[in-house]
């Protein structure tokens, strides 16, 4: 995390968490880093998702440090953002993702991360890895996607 007067560095046990910290410290106005943290430690990932999808403003207030309005502001923040990712990992969990299918659906997550539409972001990885050939790890699907995004297509 960079702030205009110190770098700080943060760790994480994976990068769902790493994803969701980027999305309070960027999306969420009055959410700093330590607020981020006590979310992370507060609940799990696939909770705290869960709760700002179905408006589960009491469970997001139980955060320590996190209030009745903060919480509300979380979900309605995050709800476009979270609702999406939340939805595409729901859909793609029914069957046991093919190693091509976890590359694609971490590549689409990454870039609702940066800021791209899901629908944008998942029409780019498919076709992507159609014409690009399979076999391409997240981080290249990332890239070429930026690339393309770069250049209008």
């Amino acid at each position: 995390h960079v702030r205009e007067d110190a770098q700080i560095l943060y760790g994480f046990m994976s990068a769902p968490e790493r994803d969701l910290f980027r999305l309070l410290v960027n999306h969420v106005s009055g959410i700093g880093p330590k607020l981020a943290l006590a979310a992370l430690s507060g609940m799990s990932v696939n909770n705290f998702k869960a709760a700002v999808v179905n408006n589960d403003v009491g469970s997001l207030s139980k955060i320590s440090g996190v209030g009745r309005k903060t919480a509300e502001r979380m979900v309605l923040e995050l709800k476009d953002r979270v609702g999406v990712a939340a939805a595409w990992e729901a859909a793609s969990t029914g069957h046991a993702p093919t190693p091509e299918q976890e590359q694609a659906n971490e590549a689409v997550l990454a870039l609702i991360a940066l800021g791209y539409k899901q629908i944008d972001a998942h029409k780019l990885v498919r076709d992507l890895q159609e014409h690009e050939g399979a076999g391409k790890s997240a981080e290249e699907l990332v890239k070429l996607a930026l690339k393309k995004f770069a250049t209008g297509r």
